[in-house]
C-alpha cells in the first residue's frame, strides 16, 4: 500500500469539483486501499477525500473512531459518490484538517444528514447518522465541491485559530 502526500492549501486543485465515479475499477480499490493507509498513517485523522492526495473523484474515507473522543460511529466508512439527501438542525465545532495544516476554525453544520452512497463493490448504500459522524461526513464531502473549512467559518478574524500540538 501506498501513503500519499497531502496537498495543502494554497494549491488551486482544493477549490476544484471532484469527478462522479462512473466505474469501480481494480484502480478504484487500489486508491480506496492506498486512502486508507494514509488516513491511518495521520494520527487523530477521521477523514480523508480522493481530492486531498490530488486525485478529483468523488471519494471519502471516513473512520470517527480514530478520534481521541469517544463518539457514537459506524465504523469506517467507504463513501463513493456521497450526497446528502436530508439534513437538519446545526450543530457548531471546531474544525482542523489535513490539507489546511496548523489551523483550526469554529464551523457550523448540519447535526443530522442522510447521505446516499456506492460502497466500493458498487452497492448503492444509505446512512443516518448525527453528531461528529456527521460532521466529518459534510466536511469530506465539501472537499469533493471545491471547499475547506476554511471556506464555512463565519469569521477569519474570529473564528480561526493556531492548531496547538
Amino acid at each position: 500500500m501506498k501513503i500519499f502526500p497531502i496537498i495543502t492549501i494554497p494549491n488551486p486543485i482544493l477549490k476544484q469539483s471532484s469527478f462522479h465515479v462512473q466505474e469501480i475499477t481494480k484502480e478504484t480499490k487500489d486508491l480506496i486501499e492506498n486512502l486508507k493507509a494514509t488516513l491511518h498513517a495521520h494520527p487523530r485523522c477521521v477523514g480523508i477525500a480522493a481530492v486531498q492526495v490530488g486525485i478529483l473523484q468523488r471519494i471519502i474515507i471516513v473512520d470517527v473512531a480514530q478520534s481521541l473522543k469517544e463518539h457514537r460511529n459506524n465504523g469506517l466508512l467507504v463513501m463513493i459518490n456521497p450526497d446528502i439527501k436530508y439534513c437538519s438542525g446545526e450543530i457548531s465545532s471546531r474544525e482542523g484538517c489535513l490539507s489546511v495544516p496548523n489551523f483550526v476554525g469554529n464551523v457550523v453544520r448540519k447535526k443530522k444528514i442522510e447521505v446516499e452512497y456506492l460502497n466500493i463493490n458498487g452497492d448503492k448504500q444509505e446512512l443516518k447518522t448525527s453528531g461528529f459522524e456527521a460532521i466529518v461526513i459534510q466536511h469530506e464531502i465539501d472537499h469533493l465541491n471545491g471547499k475547506v473549512f476554511l471556506d464555512r467559518v463565519i469569521s477569519l478574524n474570529t473564528d480561526v485559530f493556531r492548531r496547538e500540538n
